[in-house]
């Protein structure tokens, strides 16, 4: 699945500069589509791109399938005539944040209004492009659509608090609430268009410049979403149609009392009597929007953390086994070789490591958990093999910099000792150290291109508020950042661009 020694850069769209409260999949997307070829990268790794519910996680969605609307970017549309330049506002926020609420609150409006110039102005061949990806999605859409025209006539409640027959998806409540919430629903499936004819089009233009683009496909669904709402089978629900059984994770690097993510877990047994057509369907769906997918928590697959519902903490959860032998299996009959990479970090058991290997499925190694013990730590480089991808952090990592100002005093002097590091630019440093690595893949989040600290921090697992917010400007990508970058994927065999620079460090100078 990669085949060759390469790199690439870890980077949620939302975190792109420009000029709404959040980042898009407009031209500041190609912008970074072309930073990643001049620096000689071949993938650009990115978070779910769904539409984001409590807290703003893209783990914790209204729907597996939908896209982002927040993310479409309304000025791609002015040469249609769908929309005039002065009906798109631009509200003055801070650039270095995501400020949802006021995307909330700004962009949806003017995506109505994109709807309208769609209708007044659209050519035959795109009302017929339209009416193909209605016929096309409507399998997923039309509950998503009518799921979100519910919850906004419903005071944004969770579904298991609407009208019981809406709640049971009575066929005539579902007809009726369709015709009463017409408009909503129209616009919903409308703008659902508008993103993935963006998102397609961009994902064009990266394979166009030989730039792959790597997703990310979580285990669980929100319970809050048109998915769990539309296939409450398979699921573990109770009476009331709440959850009895949540995911999370046992105790570990992140938490003490291990994470608690209260996504309802699913029930493999119905999972398997409908020969596992949802799971099927969104693995094919995701293969078409993106060149890999790394599926998040891949151990879920094999067994998984079940936690009662009424609990506090992840600690009193216990294993349950899935059935990702079996889904995995009838895929690869489907498609052959597998483009997927396994999140496998955490507690991982010789059956999960089984359950990799036998669909040849790279797995990851990350450098900040390589040095809390002796030289046989598995995320220590000497002790990688070319079967995986490897990283200075992710995204529930903190920033490189961050990590190391933090870390305990042998903590770092193991990390001093192994980087030789003069206690300077970190992350540059560990971006080498993985980048001359045998693991075929070498990938660093933007923020350790950029040298910052913990301020720019994505998410802090197991809290809620500040997460998913940064963003960076364009000004703070300078040639300095590009030379290194395009320097070390030369120096370690990542790429054959032809080096124009001879960079080098003020430290290493020294």
């Amino acid at each position: 699945m990669f085949d060759k020694r390469s790199s690439g850069i870890l980077l949620h769209p939302s975190s792109l500069p420009g000029r709404f409260s959040i980042g898009t999949l407009g031209k500041n997307a190609r912008l970074f589509i072309d930073f990643l070829a001049e620096t000689g990268q071949k993938w650009w790794q990115i978070l779910p791109l769904g539409p984001v519910s409590f807290g703003n996680s893209p783990y914790q969605c209204f729907s597996a399938f939908a896209g982002n609307p927040l993310l479409i970017d309304p000025e791609e549309f002015i040469d249609k005539e769908w929309i005039a330049k002065d009906d798109i506002t631009i509200i003055d926020t801070p650039t270095d944040k995501v400020d949802f609420e006021c995307a909330k609150e700004v962009q949806l409006p003017i995506l109505y209004k994109v709807f309208e110039g769609f209708l007044r102005n659209a050519s035959k061949n795109e009302i017929s492009d339209y009416r193909k990806f209605l016929d096309e999605n409507g399998w997923w859409l039309n509950d998503y659509a009518l799921f979100m025209a519910c919850k906004k006539h419903n005071n944004d409640l969770p579904w298991n608090l609407w009208d019981q027959k809406l709640i049971e998806r009575d066929p005539a409540t579902l007809i009726y609430s369709k015709r009463t919430y017409n408009e909503d629903y129209e616009r919903n499936r409308f703008i659902q268009y508008l993103f993935f004819k963006q998102w397609l089009d961009l994902k064009r233009y990266a394979n166009q410049k030989d730039i792959l683009i790597i997703g990310d496909l979580p285990l669980y669904v929100s319970y809050d979403s048109s998915d769990v709402w539309a296939n409450q089978d398979l699921f573990f629900l109770d009476e009331k149609h709440e959850p009895t059984l949540v995911g999370g994770v046992p105790p570990d690097y992140f938490s003490e009392t291990g994470q608690l993510w209260g996504n309802p877990v699913y029930n493999w047994e119905e999972l398997s009597l409908r020969n596992y057509d949802w799971w099927i369907a969104r693995l094919h769906f995701n293969i078409r929007l993106f060149d890999r997918i790394r599926i998040d928590h891949f151990r879920g697959l094999e067994a998984f953390w079940a936690i009662p519902a009424t609990a506090d903490t992840a600690v009193d959860g216990s294993w349950m086994k899935a059935k990702g032998l079996e889904l995995l299996s009838m895929f690869q009959r489907q498609i052959g070789a597998m483009p997927i990479l396994a999140e496998d970090l955490g507690l991982i058991t010789p059956e999960v490591i089984e359950l990799r290997n036998k669909f040849d499925l790279p797995g990851m190694k990350v450098l900040q958990f390589a040095f809390g013990s002796d030289g046989i730590n598995e995320h220590l480089p000497q002790n990688y093999t070319p079967d995986f991808v490897a990283y200075t952090g992710t995204h529930d990592n903190d920033t490189s910099e961050g990590w190391y100002e933090k870390l305990k005093k042998k903590e770092k002097h193991r990390a001093i000792q192994y980087l030789l590091s003069n206690d300077k630019q970190i992350s540059h440093k560990m971006m080498r150290t993985v980048w001359a690595s045998t693991a075929r893949v070498a990938i660093a989040p933007l923020q350790d291109v950029l040298g910052l600290d913990s301020d720019a921090r994505m998410n802090t697992p197991g809290t809620v508020g500040n997460n998913w917010e940064w963003r960076f400007q364009q000004d703070e990508l300078n040639d300095q950042h590009r030379d290194f970058l395009k320097h070390i994927t030369l120096l370690y065999n990542r790429s054959e661009i032809k080096e124009n620079t001879d960079y080098m460090t003020e430290q290493e100078e020294g």
